[in-house]
């Protein structure tokens, strides 16, 4: 049992670091989230040019989408006529950082690291955008913009406020909240039965470790701030920081369900592109890291000793750490309290690869931009959408698949 109480002090260690800076990150989330409207972003990237990949890196760097969520946004970006170079650049920068993912990188990884994190997401985003504009050139955009008749929402400042606090600690605790709780539990696991020379074995083979990190983070899902527990365990254990951030990149930003949608929608050679640049980037970022920068600005030989001694403003961080969990375990409550319409006119429809509020929220506008439909009740974690209204199969299907879901039929 003694293994259980070092793997529980470790998790407690990480998570009691991160809450403040998670609660912060998350309220910053949620100003971002209902103060920058989405149509905004197809203005400036329908061109096929730098400035629309400048501008569709700008735009994706702060945004607290997962790999998973920034997928339908994407998606959608490129039906009303974004480029694909912008869509690549827009889909590689955003799942890599996040506000939330920054605060947090700051919070355990220090300054240098949450400078650089967004910088390198920056250039490789850049760099992947710019390859995809000159080798897809001639291929002509896919407009499919969709009339909307209905009148958009009017929000009250008190409505706006309520709706930040709501998508800020609610929607994205549901959405990360598990893969956050994943990345501390293995954190744990590796920091106890992981030896601490394990990264001898390689030597000064850095690319070897890099080459072993993709192989496993890119088929993963894992967010950008459920992987920082995960690096800075691997750290601890002798990880180089190069490698570290070739996990903090890869693994948020590639995971076999986005790479079969961005395969399916943008094409074959776009994928292959997206997955080339990323892995180009990630690699060469952490060359620079390990090769040119002082190794003591990601020094964190001292973070297992200040978890244990309490550091500064300890009793605040507890406090903060009690939050976050409560809002945890909420999520799940809200997950289980889900009350879905039932009258005569409701119909179900099956629709795989949602797997957070972003992908939900994106099924049901979609869904309510058709004339027809009344209502839209999309359960999540069944993957079921209840739509109210006059509506056929096609409509559903046509509606849910531009924005990169699949239609499974009626249930």
């Amino acid at each position: 049992m003694e293994f259980i109480k070092e793997i529980a002090i470790v998790i407690f260690s990480i998570f009691n670091e991160m809450s403040v800076y998670l609660l912060l990150g998350f309220l910053f989330a949620g100003i971002l989230h209902v103060l920058v409207p989405q149509q905004l972003f197809s203005k400036y990237l329908s061109k096929n040019s730098w400035s629309s990949v400048l501008y569709a890196t700008l735009f994706g760097i702060p945004l607290p989408l997962c790999s998973c969520g920034v997928i339908p946004t994407g998606m959608a970006l490129y039906r009303e006529g974004a480029s694909k170079g912008s869509v690549v650049a827009f889909l590689i920068a955003t799942p890599q950082t996040g506000v939330d993912s920054i605060i947090a990188t700051y919070s355990l990884l220090g300054l240098p690291f949450a400078i650089i994190r967004p910088i390198v997401a920056l250039c490789t985003a850049m760099f992947a955008g710019l390859t995809t504009n000159i080798f897809t050139l001639k291929e002509s955009s896919a407009i499919v913009k969709q009339e909307n008749s209905k009148k958009q929402e009017t929000l009250t400042f008190t409505q706006k406020i309520k709706r930040v606090f709501n998508y800020g600690y609610v929607e994205m605790m549901e959405d990360i909240g598990k893969m956050l709780m994943f990345g501390l539990i293995v954190a744990g696991l590796i920091s106890y039965f992981v030896p601490d020379n394990f990264f001898m074995i390689f030597g000064n083979n850095t690319i070897l470790t890099m080459l072993l990190v993709l192989i496993v983070a890119i088929p993963m899902y894992v967010c950008a701030t459920g992987s920082i527990p995960i690096a800075i365990a691997l750290m601890m254990k002798g990880m180089s920081p190069g490698t570290a951030l070739v996990l903090l990149m890869a693994g948020p930003a590639a995971n076999i369900a986005s790479m079969l949608v961005i395969g399916k929608v943008l094409g074959k050679k776009t994928f292959v592109l997206y997955l080339t640049t990323l892995v180009i980037g990630a690699i060469t970022s952490g060359l620079i890291i390990d090769n040119f920068l002082p190794a003591a600005w990601f020094d964190v030989s001292n973070f297992a000793m200040e978890g244990h001694h309490g550091g500064h403003f300890y009793h605040f961080k507890i406090i903060c750490s009690i939050i976050l969990f409560a809002l945890f375990i909420n999520s799940i409550i809200q997950k289980e309290n889900f009350m879905q319409n039932t009258s005569n006119k409701t119909i179900a429809f099956k629709i795989d690869g949602m797997n957070c509020n972003h992908c939900k929220n994106n099924v049901t506008k979609a869904i309510s931009a058709l004339k027809s439909v009344k209502t839209v009740n999309v359960n999540l974690s069944q993957g079921i959408a209840y739509v109210e209204g006059d509506v056929t199969d096609t409509e559903i299907k046509n509606a849910v698949e531009a924005i990169g879901f699949e239609f499974k039929g009626r249930v």
